[in-house]
């Protein structure tokens, strides 16, 4: 296993919403970074900044020591990995590749099994905190996979998030994500809700907020997006299509597990009538749309 040094070129797939600022936070903590996305202007800021350009995400494996793809869907996450062009096909041996989309935790258990037929090391880090997580690097992100290849990568991982644990072998970094998205999806509809009754009940919503976000009621969702929605912004930060993608793994595993989640099951209804309306591209926090109607 070769050691983690300053040297360590990192190739990085996927520059949306999260991905660039990830990348631009690697390239300043002094890592050479080699890109490759399908939508190459979206790659334009980096490298700018000294990234250099891969034409493939073969190309990209090949000369990377450490690949982290953060990509759309588990769809995505199978055509760059899997395949004569993906980065199992071409990544060097004693490499590591980091996933760090939100997917599926059985997919994740294969890219792992099938990376260490090649000695390669496969992490799957999902991470939550939105794009202001992302700029600031101060990302929650949960790893699975074996802890020798967990501690070796862990300089990357601090440069990226601020709350970073080791869940447990392949699969278990996903597995957690799941109980992220879970918390989420029904406390969203409980801060919708509470912003339209206190715009109802004729109160200033940004008062209100200052009383309620520091004491029992509080969460990340309440102090980051409840302004948001105050605002009228909602520009994502983290995108409507992709939380819903993200809830309906969560149900999949569920059902698997024979586990009752009927938060989880009214927030993707809701989610899905906010997609159907024209909301796709939002961020999460527009879901208030539909209780102000």
């Amino acid at each position: 296993m070769m050691a983690l040094a300053k040297d360590t070129v990192i190739g990085f797939i996927g520059t949306g919403v999260m991905g660039k600022s990830m990348a631009a936070n690697l390239m300043e903590a002094g890592f050479p970074l080699n890109v490759y996305t399908r939508t190459k202007t979206k790659a334009e800021e980096l490298l700018e900044a000294g990234a250099v350009w891969k034409e493939s995400a073969a190309d990209l494996a090949a000369e990377s020591d450490v690949i982290i793809t953060i990509v759309g869907y588990p769809s995505d996450v199978e055509e760059v990995y899997f395949g004569d062009s993906g980065i199992l096909a071409h990544a060097k041996a004693g490499s590591f590749v980091i996933d760090m989309t939100t997917s599926k935790p059985k997919l994740a258990e294969r890219i792992y099994k099938e990376a260490a037929k090649k000695e390669i090391e496969s992490v799957d880090a999902p991470v939550s905190g939105g794009d202001v997580g992302a700029k600031n690097g101060t990302l929650a992100i949960m790893a699975g996979g074996s802890e020798a290849a967990y501690q070796e990568l862990k300089p990357i991982f601090d440069v990226l998030g601020s709350n970073v644990v080791h869940q447990g072998p392949a699969g278990s970094g996903q597995h957690t994500k799941m109980s992220n998205q879970i918390t989420i999806a029904s406390n969203m509809i409980g801060v919708c809700e509470a912003i339209t009754y206190a715009e109802k009940a004729g109160l200033d919503p940004e008062r209100v907020l200052s009383s309620i976000s520091t004491g029992a009621a509080g969460s990340w969702s309440l102090s980051n997006l409840a302004p948001r929605m105050i605002a009228g912004d909602y520009d994502p930060g983290f995108y409507v299509k992709h939380f819903i993608k993200d809830m309906k793994i969560a149900l999949e595993s569920a059902k698997e597990m024979e586990l009752l989640t009927p938060g989880l099951e009214l927030s993707l209804s809701l989610y899905q009538r906010l997609a159907e309306s024209g909301g796709e591209d939002h961020g999460t926090h527009a879901l208030i749309k539909l209780f102000r109607g």
